[in-house]
């Protein structure tokens, strides 16, 4: 496969990172520099997938309960908190952002910090007013993710880095990492998480392997499948689906149309995405990972979309996948 066009481009746009594996085997890796290459950095909301493949892990190894379990199962408070339908809400709609908690993430009067200024960022999560029936709405929120962080450790009895360095770092080959606390000792869910692109190029290869790495199965077929299927229709500017803690979306080639690939070539893709331009994207028809990271402040960032104008295209191109 022909990459020599996107590494030109990639060092044109001074990305720090692109890997992309094929059918299990690196055909492209582009790194800005040494430092780029060896050193764990900031994958921000990516952090959210690796999170939510614990909670499967854990499903999977009955340390927890169905997703369907209320979330006063572990917070009690909840089942007597005035706004009766705080008791309904579920790890479901924990994972796929739908709780119902007042929050806002993005613009204006910021959630996001006012939990981090917090003595406790869990309490202040829970304590927040609901602002629709949980499951009605998608609403982005990075608490939901850290009461997530705070169940797992509340059920398995161990910190969130230390179930996932048993359970899924040491099986991936990672060794390097970083991963910030909240005030109580709890793992931040929604980001802090540090990691090399190679390990989330392994990460990414796990989900497409369908819960399988290195001959061992660390994640069930079945629960990996329902973590990943569309649950929620999300907002403008993001377009697709969000499920458990990942994105989903597809891409239409119409170019395609009348060149031998029939009506236009549609994929559907899931992806892990965070805050900065840090991607796992996870695309099984065409048995391709790809991993994107950058770490340049907004305004020096570049506008364009390199999954989808430069690298889709490209493997499509060279796959003749219709």
């Amino acid at each position: 496969m022909d990459f020599k066009k996107l590494r030109h481009e990639m060092a044109e746009v001074d990305l720090r990172s692109c890997l992309i594996s094929c059918r299990g085997e690196l055909q492209f890796q582009y790194y800005r520099d040494a430092a780029a290459e060896k050193e764990p950095a900031k994958i921000n909301s990516c952090t959210k997938s690796i999170l939510s493949a614990l909670i499967c892990i854990a499903m999977d190894q009955k340390i927890l309960p169905g997703a369907g379990t209320p979330v006063s199962t572990f917070f009690p408070q909840l089942a007597a908190s005035e706004d009766r339908d705080k008791a309904e809400m579920t790890l479901e709609h924990l994972l796929t952002m739908s709780s119902g908690i007042s929050w806002t993430e993005f613009g204006g009067p910021k959630s996001f910090p006012r939990m981090t200024r917090s003595p406790d960022w869990i309490q202040f999560v829970l304590e927040q007013p609901l602002c629709e029936v949980p499951g009605s709405r998608f609403e982005y929120n990075s608490g939901n993710s850290q009461v997530l962080s705070g169940i797992l450790m509340k059920a398995s009895g161990l910190p969130t880095a230390v179930f996932a360095e048993e359970q899924l770092f040491r099986p991936l080959g990672i060794e390097q990492y970083a991963w910030e606390m909240d005030p109580q000792g709890v793992h931040t869910g929604g980001y802090g998480l540090k990691l090399t692109p190679k390990s989330l190029l392994h990460f990414g290869q796990l989900y497409l392997q369908k819960g399988c790495f290195d001959g061992t199965q660390l994640i069930s077929e079945r629960l990996l499948q329902q973590s990943i299927e569309p649950r929620m229709a999300t907002e403008p500017p993001r377009s697709g689906h969000y499920a458990w803690h990942w994105w989903v979306d597809t891409f239409r080639d119409e170019r395609s149309e009348g060149s031998g690939f029939g009506q236009g070539v549609e994929l559907s893709y899931y992806y892990a995405r965070g805050f900065g331009g840090q991607f796992v994207y996870v695309i099984p028809q065409l048995e391709t990972v790809v991993v994107l990271t950058e770490d340049k402040r907004k305004k020096d960032r570049h506008k364009i979309d390199i999954f989808r104008q430069w690298i889709v295209p490209l493997l499509v191109q060279e796959m003749h996948i219709s």
